[in-house]
Order: structure tokens, then sequence, then C-alpha cells
């Protein structure tokens, strides 16, 4: 997917703030954060959504093992763990992605 920014991110051919990788994932600090702790999660192996990821068990345990030891390490009274799927879900980049969001009061519903 070479028009894809987070399949260049994962290749290392745009820059992102890198707080954990493996050979399968990688997360990093959001640009636009919504709260003080913004990470984002993503899988190397590009994915349009989470439907998509969804048939990679593995895979799909292991993202959500990632951002739940990130949510665990960064954010001391809670967090929230989101993927945004298609247009009227909020999704703007068309590779898979979880955010964790934390470090201050997080309203439910959103907004």
């Amino acid at each position: 997917m070479s028009e894809c920014i987070f399949c260049k991110i994962a290749a290392g051919e745009i820059p992102a703030n890198v707080v954990y990788q493996s050979d399968e994932m990688i997360a990093f600090l959001d640009i636009a954060p919504v709260a003080p702790v913004h990470i984002v999660v993503i899988p190397k192996k590009h994915f349009a959504n989470v439907s998509e990821l969804s048939v990679e068990s593995d895979l799909s345990a292991k993202m959500l093992k990632v951002m739940a030891e990130l949510g665990d390490q960064n954010c001391q009274t809670g967090y929230r763990l989101v993927f945004n799927t298609g247009d009227d879900g909020g999704q703007t980049v068309f590779h898979v992605h979880g955010h964790v969001l934390g470090q201050r009061a997080l309203q439910w519903p959103p907004g």
C-alpha cells in the first residue's frame, strides 16, 4: 500500500515518535492527541480496518495485549482502547489502528 501513511510509518519512511515496536506492530504518539496520553498502535501488515484484522486472531490478540500493556504503563487511573471503523465510525486512515487514550477523565458517550 504505497499511498498509506501508516504503511510508510511502519516501513520507517515517515518519522514517528515510536513508543513500542516489534516485528509485527508499531506504536507511536498521535500527532493530534485528544488526551494527554494518545498512542496509536498499528500492525505493520496492511489491513484496511478492524474487520479485516479480526480474521488474523493471533495478531489481533497480540495487538490487544500490546495496547493493554501501553495503557497500564502510561495511564495510572484508567484508559480507553478505541478502534474506529469506516467513515461513519470516524476512521480517517484506512489502515487498521487502535488508540490508547488516558490520563484524563474520558466521558461516555464521547463528545
